[in-house]
């Protein structure tokens, strides 16, 4: 408890974003009200750390669609290089300056997991690749993370309320818990053909009880033309999954005349695995860690005019800085 107010997730609310910002934003704005200063017109600049793809411009808008700042800046999905300007501010300072440590913070993880996304998507080629990582973060962040991933190229996501937002379908199979507690794979497939609607694709997990290209021949014979694919996610434990798994139960398949069932990959995936796995047979690719773990892109902004003169801290040019790709867009 704080005060009257119980706390069940330490996140922020919608109407406490002014409250998520560093403490001396608070104190400048302070000192120029003091100074009669607060409304002075000046242009800010956010530029990048490192190269990626450009992502949380919406939250941004957002966050100023009050304001009567001017706004340019790259479309989300965009790919940017390393100190290239990505946003520029121009309006009061008082209307946009306390949200600085929001604004950057937005931009610099919704970059970094659309980055991430994107490295991915780029090895898979024309093959799927969905997003899971909402386990791997704060829940309040999960469908943050989820929509940067399909900015950042990803072709669907798991979360159910990211996939509200984006305004799709989430995407998944079903966890070994249900295997587990059903104590079988064949049970828990027949089931999940006989309830779902027909539009659901009939991907079911083969590493629970048995070897994959066993369990995964089982599966095909009872559910025959009607499962779509099968999902492999071997743990490390066991070696996870390895191009001449994918390789075997490809083969174990078409032998036996189920060419159609596609092969889903899952578990600890990366760039490299997922060309590589890609090679070997597989078809469709689940990753979480890579893109939910992935660091964020460091986003740093600068006044670079004020009253119409152009400024800058020791180190930086003066002045703004042209960007001929930057696009007003408010």
């Amino acid at each position: 408890m704080v005060g009257n107010r119980r706390f069940f997730f330490f996140s922020a609310q919608h109407d406490e974003i002014d409250k998520v910002t560093d403490i001396y934003f608070v104190k400048t704005l302070r000192i120029l009200e003091d100074l009669g200063l607060e409304d002075t017109l000046v242009k800010a600049e956010v530029f990048a750390g490192a190269d990626g793809v450009f992502c949380g411009l919406v939250e941004v808008l957002n966050l100023l669609e009050d304001s009567e700042c001017k706004i340019y800046s790259l479309e989300e999905g965009e790919r940017f290089s390393k100190k290239e300007v990505v946003l520029r501010i121009e309006g009061r300072y008082s209307e946009f300056g306390l949200y600085e440590t929001a604004i950057l913070g937005v931009l610099a993880s919704s970059s970094g997991w659309a980055t991430a996304a994107h490295k991915c998507k780029e090895a898979a080629g024309d093959k799927p690749v969905v997003c899971f990582g909402s386990r791997h973060v704060h829940p309040s962040v999960a469908p943050v993370m989820e929509r940067a991933a399909r900015v950042g190229g990803a072709d669907g996501v798991s979360c159910v309320l990211a996939a509200e937002i984006l305004g799709v379908k989430p995407l998944g199979t079903v966890p070994h818990a249900a295997m587990l507690i059903a104590g079988s794979t064949e049970r828990i497939a027949t089931t999940y053909d006989k309830i779902m609607p027909e539009d659901e694709p009939r991907i079911i997990p083969v590493d629970t009880f048995k070897d994959e290209a066993q369990e995964s021949l089982d599966i095909a014979r009872i559910l025959g033309k009607r499962l779509d694919g099968v999902r492999l996610d071997t743990p490390k434990e066991r070696g996870g999954v390895t191009p001449d798994l994918v390789r075997e139960v490809r083969k174990r398949l078409d032998l036996e005349g189920f060419s159609h069932v596609k092969i889903f990959v899952s578990g600890g995936l990366n760039p490299e695995k997922i060309r590589v796995l890609g090679e070997a047979g597989a078809d469709a690719f689940g990753v979480g860690w890579y893109i939910s773990a992935t660091p964020p892109i460091e986003m740093t902004m600068d006044i670079k005019e004020v009253d119409g003169k152009p400024v800058a801290k020791r180190g930086r040019i003066p002045g703004i800085t042209e960007n001929k790709r930057l696009k007003r867009v408010k």
